[in-house]
């Protein structure tokens, strides 16, 4: 589905979104209060018309005050009877934030059951930057898309078509290095994570953009992760379709960038390496040494740490050609759940102006993120006593800023580096956000590039 708002039209009923508290408008009567509405987030009052059929309807946005807690609560208008429905919003609220609430109401994953989104159509409120906002509900839906796709049809090869469809969409160049090629291409840790599936490993690369600075994006394309021969049990199991979250992340980001025409002024490479983590005779094994594409050697601690294997070797493959900035997005650590939850993102940069350009625009367009440090006191966690790097350091204590310290050896060469350590998915139903895949990071560095890559 490619969300879209509706043409303007005569017959579209008005939807006043209304503050708690404020008046309401004088084509209402006392209908509103007489039904008992308060405006509460999300609250619905539907207005009669007549002769009994609909006038109109009332929305909710909830106290000014916490107007922080109501993320993208014009979602809640999905829930309205099917029609053409013309947003009339207050003074002082965001248009685009609310436009993109009204078309992020609308995603359904309606792969396997149901049917496509047929509810309430929303003309684009006034003041909107349209475009602009389709672009940003366009990359979104394909994110959520790719993670809600169970393993079985979102493995290696249909993460591989899924990102061929984009390139052949947006006019991006793209390249697959596949199965042994990877090791004749010196990206031998990519291999040897995903050597053991039916299906083989592989590095996408595509290219957009031919002039100004360089934006190089890695995201982390595990499209499931058994844990290998340190395999997880069943419960860690269950979510690990979205272990390819990154990926689906850094594809939705440059859908966004494309459409949004910024890869007109720069120069992008978004290097996804996909794998399987598979247990097989030929899954790699606890203990092993593998030498990155880098030259560092990784002693293998845990086979469930995979994801910064693979995502080594494609930071180093970018960091070589020297980008302006380089992005990881990764699905990486349980620990960074445990410090800030699912909606809170924590990433990593040791440029300040890039860090503080990110955090702004994070909460500027309601895509929280929170930096936390790469603490170089704790280097000495991730170095193992027979090989450069540990990829699983014991003790069990700061495991998402260990993880970043191990990916920030492989960036180096890149102008500045930022590593996201999202969770990809919402575990509970939101506005504009049901439960499911989620993209996490991609509309705030959208928002901040301007600043960062002037």
């Amino acid at each position: 589905m490619i969300p879209d708002f509706a043409p303007p039209s005569a017959d579209a009923l008005p939807l006043w979104a209304v503050w708690k508290g404020d008046p309401l408008a004088d084509q209402a009567g006392p209908w509103p209060t007489a039904s008992g509405f308060a405006a509460k987030a999300g609250e619905i009052c539907l207005l009669p018309d007549a002769s009994g059929g609909l006038a109109g309807a009332f929305l909710g946005l909830g106290d000014r005050a916490q107007a922080g807690r109501h993320r993208f609560v014009l979602a809640h208008a999905a829930a309205l009877p099917p029609g053409t429905w013309r947003p009339i919003l207050p003074e002082g609220l965001d248009r685009d934030e609310a436009a993109l609430a009204l078309l992020l109401g609308q995603y359904r994953f309606t792969r396997y059951k149901g049917s496509p989104y047929s509810g309430p159509q929303f003309t684009c409120p006034e003041g909107t930057d349209a475009a602009h906002v389709r672009a940003l509900a366009a990359g979104e839906f394909l994110t959520r898309d790719l993670i809600n796709t169970p393993a079985n049809d979102m493995g290696p090869i249909d993460l591989e078509d899924a990102a061929r469809a984009l390139a052949d969409e947006i006019g991006a160049a793209i390249a697959v290095t596949t199965g042994p090629d990877l090791l004749r291409s010196n990206l031998p840790m990519i291999h040897a994570v995903g050597r053991a599936a039916e299906q083989a490993p592989r590095l996408i690369d595509i290219r957009l953009g031919d002039t100004g600075p360089r934006l190089t994006v890695v995201g982390k394309g595990v499209c499931f992760d058994t844990g290998g021969l340190d395999i997880k049990p069943s419960a860690s199991m269950l979510l690990m379709k979205k272990d390819m979250g990154g990926a689906a992340t850094a594809l939705g980001l440059l859908r966004m960038l494309a459409l949004t025409g910024a890869a007109d002024r720069m120069r992008i490479r978004v290097l996804l390496p996909v794998v399987e983590n598979s247990v097989a005779a030929a899954s790699f094994r606890p203990g092993d040494v593998l030498t990155s594409r880098k030259g560092l050697t990784v002693e293998v601690n845990n086979t469930d740490a995979e994801g910064r294997l693979i995502l080594a070797d494609a930071l180093a493959l970018g960091a070589e050609e020297s980008p302006d900035l380089m992005i990881s997005l990764a699905t990486l650590t349980g620990a960074a759940r445990v410090a800030l939850g699912p909606d809170l993102p924590p990433f990593y940069c040791d440029d300040d102006a890039t860090a503080d350009a990110l955090s702004r625009a994070s909460m500027a367009v309601r895509d929280p993120l929170w930096r936390m440090p790469f603490w170089d006191g704790y280097e000495s966690q991730i170095e193992p006593q027979i090989a450069d790097l540990d990829n699983a350091p014991s003790g069990g204590m700061a495991g998402s800023i260990t993880a970043a310290l191990f990916l920030r050896r492989f960036a180096g060469g890149a102008g500045r580096y930022v590593h996201m350590d999202i969770y990809g998915w919402q575990p509970a139903a939101a506005p504009g956000r049901p439960k499911g895949g989620v993209g996490q990071g991609a509309r705030a560095i959208l928002a901040a590039l301007p600043q960062i890559l002037p």
